[in-house]
């Protein structure tokens, strides 16, 4: 099965054995005559020239490997020895097709790099730039992404998103007429070429090879997989298809566990009633916040702020309607502060505000103010129309304190003297 080849002086096959029909997909009559670096894979020719050379001077080669461009367009990984015949002025060389090992090795080594980014990569962001990169290693990938389904929502978005020709898609319903919500909701990969009749969308510009994939947990489809190219000079094939899927299974397996890790870390950090931060991921960011204001000499704010007579709700209304008193408020809150400020509820009808960067004290008198306006506002929950009215008390740093034990009890103590006052 190993090709036998004899090469001229201007690099020209002069003979091939039978077996180059198996290797490269050319009868040995189609490759007489021609030169072998046309052979060659355009970003191997260059060290195989210089190979080459060096064979032309004497000099034997044992075990040199390369790509070759089969005569379908796909890739074939050779394994060269060649020696020089000074006699016949040729080149001969034997060529071993090892294009199966290298698909195992880069299978296995894909295997491992997914498996150390799923445990090294920061979110799933960096995991999916990672996994990019990998699958670029093994196929044409310049055109790729990823898209996913959320069942709940029933939402396809695409978290990442790289293309020479088109900006990243706004989310769409599973059952749109786009190639890979066919993917999805199939469960089944797709492959299709420059000679398909399908006029089925691909995602926006026209694309001439396009190949999708299923990305699975062990559960349920998650999403799809999708390399595409917009040139004739790459197919994907059946092996690509393959390769893309094995990736795939190894991705929706990382995806599904960095998931539960983003889970439990949010579940640890965050009130369930409201999805506010909670006390121990606001004295945390409270923490980090003194660490760094204090190098920058910056100020800033905490609110403290509780409900008055918040039981009388629950007593009257049932803890349900306080329920959603509660989530109401955390939702207004959220409306009176910037991104970079945080909201945690420490409990009860209990919540404080975490006010970054504030550049005087009456900023935070400001937002005070506003927090107030928007909770005294009638809240109407199952047909009844409450109304509340806050205490709030404020303590801004270095002036009340310069630790975040002083911080937060002079806020406490502002916030009980306020409803001592009447609110």
């Amino acid at each position: 099965m190993d090709v036998v080849c004899m090469v001229d002086t201007d690099g020209r096959f002069v003979y091939l054995s039978a077996a180059s029909d198996h290797i490269f997909g050319y009868s040995a009559a189609e490759m007489l005559g021609k030169p072998m670096l046309e052979l060659i894979h355009p970003d191997d020719r260059e060290r195989t020239e210089a190979m080459a050379r060096k064979i032309s001077e004497g000099q034997p080669m044992k075990g040199f490997e390369n790509r070759c461009i089969r005569k379908d367009g796909s890739i074939a990984h050779v394994c060269w020895s060649a020696r020089w015949s000074e006699a016949d002025q040729v080149r001969i060389a034997v060529a071993h097709d090892i294009t199966g090992r290298k698909y195992e090795e880069s299978v296995q080594k894909a295997l491992y790099h997914i498996s150390e980014a799923a445990h090294t990569s920061d979110d799933l962001a960096e995991l999916y730039r990672l996994v990019h990169g990998i699958i670029a290693g093994l196929l044409p990938a310049e055109n790729f992404f990823i898209a996913l389904y959320d069942e709940k929502k029933d939402e396809v978005t695409f978290p990442y998103f790289v293309d020479e020709y088109d900006e990243q898609p706004a989310p769409m319903s599973l059952d749109s007429e786009a190639l890979c919500t066919e993917v999805i909701r199939t469960g089944s990969s797709l492959l299709l070429t420059a000679e398909r009749t399908d006029v089925r969308e691909a995602m926006g510009a026209q694309s001439l090879n396009w190949l999708g994939v299923p990305l699975k947990n062990p559960q349920q489809t998650i999403g799809a997989l999708v390399v595409q190219t917009y040139t004739g000079d790459i197919q994907y094939n059946e092996a690509d298809k393959e390769l893309l899927q094995f990736v795939s299974t190894q991705l929706g397996s990382a995806i599904l566990r960095q998931q539960l890790h983003a889970r439990l870390l949010y579940a640890a950090g965050h009130d369930v009633l409201t999805g506010l931060a909670n006390r121990a991921l606001f004295l945390d960011r409270l923490q980090g916040m003194m660490a760094r204001v204090r190098r920058e000499h910056a100020r800033f704010a905490l609110l403290y702020s509780d409900l008055d007579n918040f039981k009388d709700v629950n007593d009257t209304y049932g803890h349900g309607v306080g329920d959603q008193l509660l989530q109401e408020v955390a939702r207004r809150l959220r409306g009176c502060i910037r991104e970079s400020d945080t909201i945690a509820r420490f409990g009860g009808d209990e919540f404080v505000v975490l006010l970054d960067s504030i550049v005087q004290p009456n900023h935070a008198l400001h937002v005070a103010r506003k927090v107030n306006a928007a909770l005294t506002v009638p809240f109407d929950l199952n047909g009844q129309q409450l109304h509340i009215r806050p205490s709030i008390g404020v303590a801004v740093y270095p002036e009340n304190g310069e630790s975040d034990t002083e911080l937060l009890r002079f806020a406490d103590e502002a916030m009980y003297s306020s409803k001592q006052r009447g609110g």
